[in-house]
Parts: structure tokens; sequence; C-alpha cells
């Protein structure tokens, strides 16, 4: 592992917030470092990969750039959120090279055994800058197990527009090549809606929109959600459902390193039945306690963040819906925000679990019929100019 700087130490001393109504509070924020990289990756066609039900391949192509740079980096801490077709992040300068591998690898595999486009970009944090934009970082702890980044400044997403022209891309690696996605896994099943209905929520201001009339309607919106009985986090107390063979085990074979995709199969039937039976009966394995690994993937499900958007996938009920469609059609009548909303009748769960004894394993969360992707779909059709 090289020496780090100390730009590369920044992300570890950014404090650690709780409680996610205050994630608009400007002070949590901390300006990366001049010498950052960002690094962005989508599916192109994703509306046309989810209109094919390809939901899983697509959530598995996103988590999978995450999972591939945290294995790059030898497990080092570095900021990046989960977008359903895609991700975002920031890496130190002493890590670049070895993110710009870990991409072009992910590029290539995504295009190979997941019979998808992914771009993806790396764009010095100064490009960003001279074009009048930042990137600044917040460490929200869900829980007391890890902690997630949250993006302030508009920079992702002009770091997403710039990828979309074509500039500053990552090459996809040849053919063949793998990238190291050991850990990531999509073990559960779907996890049906109990309080009528899973909604896909994004929010993003307009441009030029008044900073505080932006920040008063996400404070809204998350206070709303908070304060209500009809809403939660859409992973149950006891954990998503668990059955064998898993639906994911394609994807998961797909992702193994090593051997034929035959003999990956045939490995991940056989370990996902001993991983079925040791928490189907709760059997004690090692340092591994099924109803300690449960409670911990209830606690990181990243089922909301904010990258300049506020992300949430919410359990709730139609009437929470509808309250929170009108406080949000009422800021977009007044050019604060654009907004997408998509219902479905199910989450789903994309895993990353460096190490089944730690406890600050990721999971992933998203509707489990197009989830972001669809709500991103919804928000481009409200562009439309208004008759």
């Amino acid at each position: 592992m090289n020496a780090s700087s100390g730009s590369d130490e920044f992300y570890g001393r950014v404090p650690v917030f709780r409680g996610f109504t205050r994630l608009m509070d400007p002070q949590l924020y901390s300006p990366l470092p001049d010498d950052w990289s960002i690094g962005v990756a989508d599916i192109v066609g994703s509306t046309q990969a989810i209109a094919q039900a390809r939901y899983k391949a697509v959530n598995m192509a996103g988590a999978a750039v995450i999972a591939a740079i945290t294995n790059a980096l030898e497990g080092r801490e570095f900021p990046f959120v989960f977008g359903g077709d895609g991700a975002s992040f920031a890496v130190a300068p002493g890590d670049l090279e070895r993110a710009r591998e870990a991409l072009a690898a992910t590029a290539a595999w995504v295009r190979q055994d997941l019979d998808l486009e992914m771009r993806v970009a790396l764009i010095p944090l100064i490009a960003i800058r001279a074009q009048g934009f930042d990137v600044r970082v917040a460490r929200f702890g869900p829980s007391a197990n890890l902690s997630y980044a949250m993006f302030s400044g508009g920079g992702l997403g002009w770091a997403e527009t710039a990828m979309k022209r074509g500039e500053f891309a990552v090459a996809p690696a040849p053919p063949g090549t793998q990238p190291d996605l050991s850990g990531l896994s999509c073990r559960f099943e779907e996890i049906p809606a109990v309080r009528g209905l899973i909604l896909s929520v994004l929010v993003m201001p307009v441009k030029d929109a008044d900073p505080a009339a932006y920040r008063k309607l996400i404070e809204d919106i998350v206070a709303l959600v908070e304060r209500s009985p009809d809403a939660g986090r859409p992973v149950p107390p006891g954990g998503p459902p668990l059955r064998w063979p898993p639906q994911g085990v394609e994807f998961e074979a797909r992702a193994k390193r090593g051997g034929s995709l035959f003999k990956r199969r045939l490995g991940v039937f056989g370990w996902t039945l001993f991983y079925y039976l040791i928490m189907r009966f709760g059997i004690k394995v090692g340092g591994f306690v099924p109803q300690v690994y449960v409670r911990q993937v209830v606690e990181n499900s990243d089922f909301r963040k904010y990258d300049d958007a506020l992300r949430m996938v919410l359990d709730c009920t139609p009437e929470l819906e509808q309250a929170l469609s009108a406080r949000l059609e009422a800021a977009a009548s007044a050019d604060i925000a654009r907004y997408g909303l998509y219902r479905q009748d199910a989450a789903m769960m994309t895993c990353f679990t460096p190490s089944a004894v730690r406890s600050d394993h990721v999971h992933f969360i998203d509707g489990a019929r197009g989830g972001y992707a669809s709500a991103a779909s919804a928000l481009k059709a409200t562009l439309a100019p208004r008759s």
C-alpha cells in the first residue's frame, strides 16, 4: 500500500454526523482537496434495459463500480454514492491509477457478462472548479457500523453531464478483463411493500434556484418522511426474504474470478446453500453470528442519500405519496426544484460484504421495478415545455 499524503487522508478526517434531518447543514460539508478526482459511471440505455425487466442487472452494474474501486484500494475508505444505474465517487491522487484500472475493467465486465454498456469517466476536481462548481463531502452515519458519503456543490452533476458528452472518458479494458468484485452479491429476494407501495424519490434543484428555498424544500421533505408513521425504511426488521436458490445466482457467478462459468455457477450454488442453511437455522460459524448480521443488514441499508439531489426509497402509504407529490409540485411550480417519483410493489437489495464478520458491509437499496432510473425518467418528463 502506498504511503498516504495529507490529501489522501482527507476523507478519514471528515466527522461523521448522525440524524438524516441535518443533511442540509452546510457546516457538515468539507471541500475536497484540489488534487482529487471525481469518478462517474452510468449505464447507457438503462431505461430500455429496465423496460426489458433487467432491473437486477442494472443495479448489479452500478454496485460493481463501488465494489471494484473498494477492492482496488485494498479496502481504504473513499467517498461514493450509489445511483441505481451507476455510481459516483472521489479518489485521492495516490489512488487515481488504481481507480482508473478498476473502472476500465468494470466497464469491460459489464459489457461482457451483463450485456450492458457502461460509460465511465475520471475528472480532475480542478476542471470542475474551473467551471464554477464544487464538490464538498459529508459523512452520514446511519448506524454505529459505517458511514456513507453525502455530496454538495453541484460538481457531481456537472461531471455526469461532461461524461455524457464524452469528455474525460475512461476506455473499457480489453475483452475478458475481470475486475475484483469480491464481496459483491445479491442473495436476498425482493422486499415487498408493507405500507402499500415502494416509492423511489428523486429531487434536484433547478439551475440558479434560490439555495435557501431548495434547502428548505429538502428539509421539509425529510421532516415529512421522518415524522410520518406512514413511511419507513423498505427493509423489514427481520431482514429481507431469503430463499434457495437465490434469484441472483447467475450474477454472483459472473462476478467471480477463475475457472469456467459453469464451475463458478456450481461454486455459487454450493456456497449459497451453505449460507441459506446457517441463516435459516441461525447457526453460528466462527465469528459469524446470523442474528447479528441480519440486524446490521437492516441498519446498513442505503435507502436514502444526498448528492446535490435527494434520493430515497421508501415503504409508504398512498396518502404520504400524495403529500410528498403536492409539496414537490409546489416547489416545481416555483422553479425551486424538479422531481421524479416512481411507484412499485417491492424493493431490492444488492450487497457488498467484503467480510461477513465485520460490521461495515453495505447494502444498496433500489426499487424492484425500475427504481431510481425510472424516477429519473419521470423527472425528465417534467422538463417538457408546459402548455
